[in-house]
């Protein structure tokens, strides 16, 4: 490298030879400032409307969360629910019935703690509604 090689910086674009008036060259950045406006216009309002979408998901730790406070509702019901059909009649179906459904409620909330979030919300819709039903269907 020679001294003047060194003077120069790295960054600094070479110009290129231009056979173009400066008029032309005038109307050309002006039509790409127009263009960037007309972009960053159509970029906030896209921006806004992702923000919106966004602002409506939820995260994945408040997924988690939901779930765990869900899944613990689902047990203290549950357990309730067993309280008050032990005491107006004893059964052992009653007792299975109940006990899974409590169960699975713990196993969801284990689910949703190791982010198996959608798992989780399937088998607890599924669960306790098949505990309601069998319920309703096999307990006298």
């Amino acid at each position: 490298m020679s001294i003047s090689d060194q003077d120069q910086s790295v960054d600094t674009p070479i110009p290129a030879p231009d056979a173009r008036t400066a008029a032309e060259v005038r109307a050309d950045v002006e039509a790409a400032d127009e263009a960037e406006v007309e972009d960053a216009a159509e970029g906030e309002a896209a921006d806004e409307a992702a923000g919106d979408a966004e602002d409506r998901r939820l995260t994945p730790r408040q997924a988690r969360r939901l779930r765990i406070a869900l899944s613990s509702v689902g047990m203290v019901a549950m357990a309730v629910v067993l309280g008050l059909r032990i005491a107006s009649r004893s059964s052992v179906l009653v007792v299975g019935v109940y006990g899974l459904a409590l169960i699975l409620c713990g196993i969801v909330i284990e689910l949703s703690r190791n982010g198996r979030t959608r798992l989780g919300s399937w088998l607890l819709a599924v669960g306790l509604v098949a505990a309601i039903g069998s319920d309703w269907l096999l307990i006298p």
